[in-house]
């Protein structure tokens, strides 16, 4: 490892570094696990799934990972897709803009047809949704450059390792953690390197409960000698409790279609299809809410409004509860809610739909829409409620 404070001389310590990743490389040769993104050094499903776990645990990365790269196995396939495929085939993945990006990125990676592939770091900084970790991780594995990405896992197993007890996720100790890391990756195995951190923090030097008689390397770690509880690093400020935002939405049913509308293409869900509807102001109900927004975004005035039941749900920082309710289309409405947002479609259509998993919980509540399948249109005769 780097010299430690008060430590080792430099000789010393460069053996120890060495000691270190030898030992470290060989328990990763013996124990990684098979994942469909490993062994091929394919900088596009590298890519892919540097993206996907961005935001996202191993274990619900790997079928998200699989059901795009089937979807679309190359840049050239990506590239080419229409956006609401790409969003649709994202679905349940959560953080949109994560696809809205990469689809851009693959854009702008195809030239004259060709897959012009960047190498570096500084390359990759320069594509849309590419930040510092994603970077340095595909130029590192993919391409081999030296250097080492720190995402949450790797940060953890440096702080831990070399008793940082400062919040990691600050630009200046992330630094520090760096090239601590740095004499530690060897030149001839650094994507090799890189993983073999990943998977340490992912299986065994865990956020909570560190399985350290486990650890290939405890025997170099500070935290495992130098403190009663090596999971008390990193230390990190609590976190804020995001704002809960209530809203009413209206699922509009006409003659077995219903009408949705695709939120703007850029922002919180862009892309995405979801039903008219909107926050509750102060004071409001929420069949207030639902009539009174229906009618801000389509002109219509509906009759029987019913309450179909509320929907909550969790976003990374806030969360919602949707009151849910069904109607259909005054009969002395004439007009059409204007531009392409706006569009009535079957249950078929609806599941082609790239929609935020809000609105497909919503959807369980809707008859006609619900997969348990309630009759059409049952949903709109007042007083009627869910069994």
């Amino acid at each position: 490892m780097a010299p430690q404070r008060n430590g080792p001389s430099a000789r010393a310590a460069a053996k120890l570094s060495e000691r270190l990743t030898s030992r470290f490389l060989r328990w990763y040769d013996r124990s990684h696990r098979e994942l469909p993104w490993r062994g091929r050094r394919d900088p596009y499903r590298t890519w892919v799934a540097e993206v996907i776990l961005q935001q996202t645990r191993v274990a619900q990365a790997v079928p998200v990972f699989e059901r795009f790269v089937e979807r679309f196995p190359d840049v050239r396939s990506l590239g080419r897709a229409p956006r609401e495929q790409v969003l649709k085939a994202w679905e349940g993945a959560g953080y949109y803009a994560r696809a809205r990006n990469l689809h851009e990125a693959a854009r702008r990676i195809l030239r004259d047809g060709r897959a012009t592939w960047p190498t570096t770091r500084e390359g990759w900084r320069k594509l849309p949704g590419v930040g510092p970790y994603i970077a340095a991780a595909v130029a590192t594995i993919a391409f081999g450059e030296p250097g080492v990405a720190l995402d949450a896992n790797v940060r953890r197993v440096a702080a831990r390792w070399t008793l940082e007890t400062r919040d990691p996720r600050s630009a200046a100790v992330a630094g520090d953690l760096g090239r601590a890391l740095q004499p530690l990756s060897p030149p001839d195995r650094p994507g090799d390197f890189q993983e073999a951190l990943m998977e340490l923090g992912e299986t065994i030097c865990l956020p909570r409960d560190p399985e350290c008689g486990r650890c290939p390397v405890a025997a170099f770690c500070r935290a495992r000698h130098e403190l009663p509880d090596p999971g008390e690093l990193p230390r990190r400020p609590a976190r804020e409790k995001g704002p809960h935002v209530v809203a009413a939405l209206v699922a509009l049913e006409r003659a077995g279609t219903w009408l949705v509308h695709r939120r703007p293409p850029r922002g919180l869900l862009g892309g995405l299809w979801e039903f008219p509807g909107g926050k509750l102001e102060p004071g409001e109900s929420p069949g207030s809410a639902a009539h009174r927004e229906l009618l801000e975004e389509t002109g219509w005035r509906s009759v029987d409004l019913v309450e179909l039941g509320t929907v909550r749900h969790a976003y990374s920082h806030f969360s919602v509860t949707l009151h849910v309710f069904g109607g259909r289309l005054s009969p002395a409405a004439r007009r059409r809610p204007g531009g392409r947002s706006f569009r009535w479609v079957t249950r078929a259509e609806f599941e082609r739909l790239p929609r935020p998993m809000a609105t497909q919980k919503a959807a369980r509540l809707i008859p006609g829409l619900d997969p348990g399948g309630a009759s059409r249109g049952s949903g709109s005769r007042r007083g009627r409620t869910r069994p």
